[in-house]
């Protein structure tokens, strides 16, 4: 899995999922709940993470979407 975005922005969260959600590119939202422990000032980011085979595809999208200001770092990993 990789981190696309992490933020406060629930609207902006709601747009990202709307995208990948019609290009069909499955994600998790991560932290979503943690507003009970914040008091629901949304001080605490949530994170939007794709599958690494999915991880071009999705930036790709939100750059298109002049979004990708938003993107967070894509470090290459070597999970072997």
């Amino acid at each position: 899995m990789r981190e696309l975005v992490r933020t406060n922005d629930v609207v902006l969260m709601s747009a990202i999922g709307a995208l990948l959600d019609a290009a069909d590119i499955h994600h998790l939202v991560l932290d979503g709940n943690m507003s009970v422990m914040d008091g629901s000032l949304g001080v605490l980011p949530r994170r939007i993470l794709v599958g690494d085979a999915d991880n071009a595809a999705a930036r790709r999208l939100l750059a298109e979407a002049g979004l990708g200001h938003e993107l967070r770092d894509d470090e290459s990993r070597d999970d072997g």
